[in-house]
């Protein structure tokens, strides 16, 4: 378990930058210039995402079953994965409706796929982990916001073609991760 909290903290940790000490981050990019800052953000992340990886793996190996969650919280699950799906995608489709509804539908997607995960997991490493995302994902929301109000920041209006085309690409994304995708990463199979 140490090494999945340990991955957590490093990789969640870089993310946080921005909302821990956004001087010191302003400071570091000037520094070192934006390409720089953004190899070693992204050489920390890797190093966390792997800690993370390896650690939920050794974790899964010897499971502690807090809890057995009821059939249907996988079904709802399914549900709410598909949402976190379509709102991931619509962060990066240009001039959709939802990002312009949501405007920050990266974070809203992470929570709704971290929630997701908690309902149908009962085992303590599925816990800490989807707790961590979930947790940071709702703190980081809370700071973009009150970015965006300091800020004044606008979002244009979404296209019925960028909509449609989120909504479809996410689906998409969705179904081959669900089906396929998840089995080979995970070793998981939601709708076995």
């Amino acid at each position: 378990m140490g090494v999945l909290i340990l991955g957590l903290v490093v990789f969640l940790g870089v993310h946080s930058v921005r909302i821990i000490a956004d001087n010191w981050r302003s400071k570091q990019l000037q520094r070192l210039g934006e390409g720089p800052w953004k190899g070693i953000y992204s050489l920390v992340s890797i190093a966390g995402f792997v800690l993370i990886v390896w650690g939920f793996g050794l974790a899964r190996e010897q499971p502690l079953v807090i809890w057995t969650p009821p059939a249907a919280m996988r079904h709802l699950a399914a549900l709410l994965t598909l949402l976190a799906f379509v709102m991931i995608v619509a962060a990066y489709v240009p001039r959709n409706a939802i990002k312009a509804r949501l405007q920050h539908p990266m974070l809203l997607g992470v929570k709704t796929w971290a929630l997701a995960h908690l309902l149908a997991n009962g085992k303590l490493a599925d816990l800490v982990l989807f707790a961590a995302f979930l947790a940071w994902a709702v703190v980081c929301y809370i700071a973009a916001k009150k970015r965006d109000r300091a800020a004044h920041t606008q979002y244009p209006d979404g296209t019925a073609g960028g909509t449609v085309l989120t909504l479809l690409l996410g689906a998409a994304l969705w179904a081959a991760f669900a089906f396929w995708l998840h089995a080979v990463l995970v070793g998981l199979r939601p709708f076995a």
